[in-house]
């Protein structure tokens, strides 16, 4: 039994998250509009492999078929997601920031945003959630495991919407993870990286506990 029942989901980036995500959501029996920055023709074989359930389109293709949209896309890229056809929709926000790739951002390295916050502030009309940020793209596809199994993993999600919290959550209950809502986007930094939250298989109970430790500071320089 799941969660969700069966609806059209944008997935914007088509990396390992975001195409992983694409995967198990079609069998799930979802359909899926996936893009990248590269353009549609570049998506064919992954699209295929997927099946009848899955499209390639381009980014404003995406935002716009989804129900929701995942946005999966290297964080240094967040300004390019379009920011109309996502008004009202809940966004679920894997990304995280390297500053070794993405260039730093003084507001992140200073511990005065975050990675979720910022890509709210660039889509003010949408309901940005945090989620997948904390997980390897080959654990989403074996960790997971009915409710109620020992020692089952969980995942955490925040955001200033509740709505968009639940929506989340009830995406990792169907992906067979427990979820922690750790509260609003200025939380979200306690499973970023270098936290102790950060891509370690934990129950939740570690995860709360992650959590609580988790200790904010500046970026490495």
């Amino acid at each position: 039994m799941t969660n969700l029942a069966p609806t059209h989901i944008g997935i914007i980036g088509a990396g390992n998250i975001g195409g992983t995500l694409a995967r198990q959501l079609v069998a799930l029996g979802h359909q899926v509009t996936i893009s990248n920055s590269r353009g549609p023709e570049t998506l064919e074989s992954l699209v295929a492999e997927l099946g009848p359930n899955a499209t390639a389109g381009t980014p404003e293709e995406a935002a716009e078929a989804g129900e929701f949209v995942i946005v999966s896309v290297p964080f240094g890229a967040y300004r390019d997601i379009p920011v109309a056809p996502l008004a009202g929709k809940v966004v679920i926000d894997t990304n995280n920031y390297y500053w070794e790739r993405d260039g730093h951002v003084a507001e992140l390295d200073a511990g005065h945003a975050t990675v979720s916050g910022l890509l709210q502030a660039h889509l003010p009309e949408s309901k940005v959630a945090k989620g997948f940020n904390h997980i390897a793209a080959p654990a989403i596809l074996t960790d997971g495991a009915p409710a109620g199994t020992p020692n089952r993993r969980a995942l955490a999600t925040a955001s200033d919407f509740d709505e968009a919290s639940a929506l989340v959550s009830a995406l990792y209950g169907d992906l067979g993870f427990d979820a922690v809502n750790i509260g609003p986007l200025s939380e979200s930094w306690r499973v970023e990286r270098d936290q102790p939250a950060y891509v370690v298989a934990q129950t939740r109970p570690e995860l709360e506990a992650n959590l609580a430790r988790a200790e904010r500071s500046a970026a490495a320089a």
